[in-house]
């Protein structure tokens, strides 16, 4: 199907504005396409995965998020491609301790494509929502773009599997080093709404709903992945991963979370963020 360029840029403007999927057709509708033309050039601009955006949560409502295991006791998960381990499992908050989500060359992979693009690690400034230097994160780190490698794709495909979510709301993978003396204090993942440098990221994709953090290199002391709020640690053992999830975007998450300081050795991990709604990243 032939799809104007200039319908192309109208509905990614529509989506990083913040509409839905139905309204977006409606619009269409009302400039004189057909309902069932106007979903089909949607489903492929957007993906045939893509659902609403949430660009908030209204009060006392939570977000649909993944859930990576079909039922309690679930000792693995059965991905496309590789069975990964359910080491550990909480209910509140939503916490599941994987292992082998990644096979050692797969690890040392991402890490040497990662290396040459390495730079300062930044934080996201809650008032104006644009990247910035902070104490609280000190590592250098990169992104990949969605699917922008052969190997990067088959993990992407491979997450996206393990927790049940589709590729298309996932963020790019952001590869991470932490040196001797690199932490990141304690944090939430997700853009608090009452933050004005929020709206930016929000309607990029609807709010953060879950992280898989997933260990490359693990530091011979220290760099833990750490939750203060629950009393809970997980050790960075390369290739497993931890996976948490965040129905409301606030402290009651209980996902406060922080990467121990790094002791000695060095600390890569891979960290995917997962979206309620279709991610495309802003311009």
């Amino acid at each position: 199907m032939h799809i104007a360029a200039a319908l192309r840029a109208w509905i990614v403007e529509s989506v990083q504005r913040g509409c839905t999927f139905d309204s977006m057709v409606q619009s269409m509708v009302e400039s004189g396409h057909k309902p069932g033309y106007a979903r089909d050039v949607l489903q492929q601009v957007l993906g045939e995965g893509w659902r609403p955006i949430v660009a908030e949560v209204p009060a006392g409502e939570r977000l649909r998020v993944p859930e990576p295991l079909e039922g309690a006791g679930a000792t693995f998960v059965e991905t496309p491609d590789r069975r990964v381990e359910v080491l550990a499992a909480l209910r509140v908050p939503r916490i599941i301790v994987f292992g082998g989500v990644l096979a050692p060359e797969e690890c040392e992979a991402l890490c040497e494509l990662a290396l040459p693009r390495m730079q300062r690690a930044r934080t996201i400034n809650r008032d104006t929502g644009t990247p910035d230097e902070h104490v609280q994160r000190i590592s250098d780190g990169m992104y990949f773009t969605r699917g922008e490698h052969e190997l990067v794709a088959r993990i992407e495909d491979r997450l996206a599997a393990l927790m049940h979510w589709p590729v298309e709301n996932g963020e790019g993978l952001q590869i991470l080093r932490y040196s001797p003396g690199g932490e990141y204090q304690p944090h939430y993942d997700y853009f608090d709404p009452a933050d004005p440098g929020s709206a930016l990221h929000i309607r990029a994709g609807g709010n953060r709903v879950a992280s898989l953090i997933t260990y490359l290199r693990a530091p011979v002391e220290g760099g833990g992945t750490m939750f203060p709020d629950i009393g809970f640690e997980v050790a960075p053992v390369a290739g497993n991963a931890v996976f948490f999830a965040y129905d409301t975007p606030s402290p009651d998450s209980l996902t406060l979370h922080a990467g121990a300081p790094v002791v000695k050795g060095e600390k890569w991990i891979a960290t995917k963020w997962v979206r309620a709604g279709a991610y495309i990243a802003p311009a």
